[in-house]
């Protein structure tokens, strides 16, 4: 009977991890469990896309507050304020500035009128 190298080797690793060959003491207990803190930010504005966004957030332990804003396809600016922990849950406050600018629109163009490659038969593709 052949045994799969992969197994093989992750046998022969968890009895050394055990055995304290790997640098951890054998009679010592791994404690995965580490205290969460931590804090970052970052932002981007790109003048050749237009891409406009920022994000900063903290966590101490359970407790974790931030915000990101972001440019909108309209113009206005989206900022989310956020906070979550154990007794009040997760909440968020969305706030919009800025006045939305939408590009004007195009009057339709009338039916049957050689539009998109066709010519005027209406729907039908009546080319007399």
């Amino acid at each position: 009977m052949q045994i799969p190298c992969t197994v093989l080797v992750s046998t022969l690793f968890a009895v050394a991890a055990h055995a304290g060959y790997l640098g951890v003491p054998a009679h010592h207990a791994l404690d995965y469990y580490a205290y969460p803190k931590y804090s970052f930010d970052y932002a981007v504005k790109d003048a050749h896309t237009g891409d406009a966004k920022s994000q900063w957030e903290t966590r101490d332990g359970d407790v974790v507050k931030g915000e990101y804003s972001l440019v909108e396809p309209d113009g206005s600016v989206r900022i989310v304020e956020y906070s979550s922990d154990k007794h009040n849950g997760f909440n968020a406050i969305v706030k919009k500035v800025g006045h939305a600018s939408h590009p004007s629109t195009l009057a339709a163009a009338p039916f049957g009128h050689n539009h998109g490659g066709y010519s005027s038969g209406g729907a039908f593709g009546y080319y007399g």
